[in-house]
């Protein structure tokens, strides 16, 4: 038996170290921590089963029968490269920890309807079996709404093809495709519960559902009827709600353990009084200490300093209080992952958080500082942290024009045009994510400017406008509904429509993208549309879109604004210099607004005209020493190329807080939020 268990040990120890198969090499420091770790951690008891409850006598958690108290950091597999989770979560190991926290993304997983994805980057097995690798529990939350600041709280977009579901609700078929996703994510995870030797202590139902409107609970009684019958009566689950009793109200439900989540500005005492008026007996939690906060486009870079958040840390800790550091790294919105918030503003693709660990995994100075406060009241693991990943600067890179997106549109339009009278949403359009090209004529001369407009505010989220290849403006959700065209009857009007990022909380979470209602130009209904799903990151991943000769005519294009256009460029990095490739940002001076591949993947949204983001983080494996690395650039209002050469650069140093540039004035905490964690400096 002993033998056996040896060699599970090492088969083990073999796992953790390899990574992911093609992925680049792990770090030596990183092997060397595991082969510490293996041999403490994965031989299990002989003894008595395992065992994890709540000693509602006692006011604490039970584990193995032994009084216990986690001390937990929230991080997202989701937002981190799979190559960087042993890094980040033995940061998290040697900080003091002894459990993290993570959500499970719906629509992470299932894109389309029935079609699921658990490898590479989404793999979570893998995650939860490294953490439990490295000796970290897991308090798990899969949903199905997640918040997150992640698009629609995690769930996926094809819910809305019933134009009139109820989400998070009762609602027949909003619960029929939530137990068909159920049905195949908790028996994988139930081999995974500590009772089964697993890492998982807990699994959280739903998400602070006392926020929401609809306050139905038959619906949590169908989810804890539901995660029962797969996750078996023996696992805790709990719910999260802000620390308030109009919020638990709604968001508790008897067999659920109700948990409250508050930032360094509350008052501890009154927060946890909350907790006991749901739960007379059980142990204190605080699921979600916000160690920082969101950001969005156009407010400033929120920063929570250490000492606010250390003193009130302390405090809960001395009161016994079991607590999650949310978030102990943010990491990066990749693609098309950021949320939103009410009213409409989005999230950028850094969610940095200012988070005791970067966006990259640097150590910082409230990392320190946390662990200093956990030292007293919780054993520190002995031995060396892992150093801050290193940065390089690979410097300019040189940029060309490829094509327009109308000059592309072949390319970009795989499945081709859909003709309808009135325009169709993303949904409607069997699009998710990205873009969708409108097209129209004007129906009338405007030989002086005329309005076009959006009266019912249904441009969801962001229209560049051109009429016969000339952009004339752009439309905003909220923002800016209206803007004056000229041409002549017949002419082509094309509107450009970039889906920003559904809202992620509050009832506004039903967020439909493109063309929501009708446009108008005068008085007139605008008719007779053919729409195009822009397929951009398969044509880019693809190298379709090839330095080509325009075949737009018209005018000179004025100076302020640009057709959006494909921009490409390369570098070589030497296979000669030791440890390259590194992490590295990629910083675009004089760029606008638009989109970033590298080498075909997606990195994300770049928006230094608004800010406060200018740099977008470039993990080291996406990167390349054997072949040129390519850099692909969607540029939609006016790349810096048309006066000369124009580069991108790749630099060592993030800058999440420029300065913003925005008219427009918004709160740093959303509207309606109960869960601002401080000023945000």
């Amino acid at each position: 038996m002993f033998g056996q268990l040896v060699s599970n040990s090492l088969s083990c120890y073999r796992f953790c170290t390899l990574g992911s198969v093609g992925a680049a090499a792990p770090q030596p420091q990183i092997g060397f921590f595991l082969s510490l770790f293996i041999i403490s951690h994965n031989i299990p008891s002989l003894s008595a089963p395992r065992s994890f409850s709540v000693d509602y006598q006692n006011d604490c958690f039970r584990k193995d029968g032994e009084k216990f108290r986690y001390i937990s950091g929230s991080i997202h597999y989701s937002r981190i490269p799979r190559i960087y989770w042993k890094d980040r979560l033995l940061k998290m190991y040697m900080a003091g920890l002894n459990a993290i926290q993570t959500y499970i993304p719906w629509n992470y997983h299932e894109e389309s309807p029935d079609l699921y994805s658990f490898s590479g980057d989404k793999d979570v097995e893998y995650f939860l079996q490294l953490a439990q690798d490295i000796g970290l529990l897991v308090i798990l939350r899969p949903g199905p709404y997640i918040c997150a600041e992640w698009d629609m709280g995690g769930l996926p977009a094809w819910l809305l093809k019933k134009h009139s579901i109820v989400l998070r609700s009762a609602d027949p078929d909003y619960i029929a495709a939530v137990d068909k996703w159920m049905g195949k994510l908790l028996p994988m995870i139930k081999p995974y519960l500590y009772q089964n030797g697993g890492p998982v202590i807990s699994v959280q139902v739903e998400n602070e559902y006392g926020s929401y409107f609809a306050c139905d609970y038959n619906y949590l009684r169908h989810l804890t009827k539901l995660f029962r019958s797969h996750l078996g009566q023996e696992v805790v689950l709990f719910t999260t709600d802000g620390a308030g009793l109009n919020y638990l109200r709604c968001g508790s439900i008897q067999d659920l353990y109700a948990t409250v989540d508050f930032g360094p500005s509350a008052n501890v005492t009154a927060a946890f009084e909350a907790q006991r008026h749901t739960e007379p007996h059980g142990p204190l939690v605080n699921s979600e200490y916000y160690t920082g906060w969101l950001d969005h486009w156009g407010t400033p870079h929120s920063v929570v300093s250490s000492a606010a958040v250390v003193k009130s840390l302390s405090k809960m800790l001395a009161m016994g209080a079991n607590v999650n550091l949310y978030m102990f790294i943010g990491g990066t919105n990749f693609g098309y992952w950021n949320g939103a918030n009410e009213p409409y503003g989005s999230q950028p693709t850094s969610y940095d958080y200012d988070a005791p660990l970067t966006e990259a995994g640097d150590l910082t100075e409230k990392y320190f500082a946390i662990r200093e406060v956990i030292k007293m009241y919780h054993k520190i693991p002995e031995g060396p942290i892992p150093p801050t990943t290193p940065k390089y600067a690979y410097g300019p890179v040189g940029m060309k024009k490829l094509q327009t997106i109308s000059d592309a549109l072949e390319k970009l339009s795989i499945t081709g045009p859909v003709k309808s009278i009135y325009p169709q949403t993303f949904i409607e359009l069997n699009q998710a994510f990205g873009y969708v090209l409108y097209r129209t004529t004007l129906p009338v001369n405007c030989s002086t400017p005329t309005l076009l407009s959006s009266p019912l505010n249904g441009v969801h989220d962001r229209a560049y406008v051109s009429v016969d290849g000339v952009h004339v403006g752009i439309l905003e959700r909220n923002k800016v509904i209206t803007l004056n065209v000229t041409g002549k009857a017949g002419s082509q009007v094309d509107i450009l429509v970039e889906n920003m990022g559904r809202i992620n909380y509050g009832k506004g979470i039903n967020d439909f993208k493109g063309l929501v209602s009708n446009l108008t130009l005068g008085k007139d209904t605008l008719t007779g549309w053919t729409m195009y799903s822009l397929s951009t990151d398969e044509a880019v991943s693809q190298g379709l879109l090839g330095e080509e000769e325009s075949t737009t005519t018209g005018p000179p294009q004025p100076t302020a604004l640009a057709l959006p256009a494909f921009y490409g460029g390369s570098f070589i990095i030497p296979d000669g210099i030791p440890d390259l490739p590194q992490d590295t940002y990629i910083k675009l001076p004089k760029w606008r607004k638009g989109q970033v591949w590298i080498n075909g993947f997606n990195l994300g949204r770049y928006w230094p005209a608004r800010g406060p983001q200018m740099t977008l983080f470039v993990p080291a494996n996406i990167l390349s020493t054997a072949a040129p690395n390519n850099v692909t650039v969607l540029e939609l209002e006016q790349a810096p190329c048309s006066s000369g050469p124009c580069t991108v650069e790749f630099t060592d140093t993030p800058i999440l807080n420029a300065t913003v540039t925005s008219p427009h004035k918004h709160s740093p905490c959303f509207a309606a939020s109960p869960f601002c964690p401080l000023t945000v400096l």
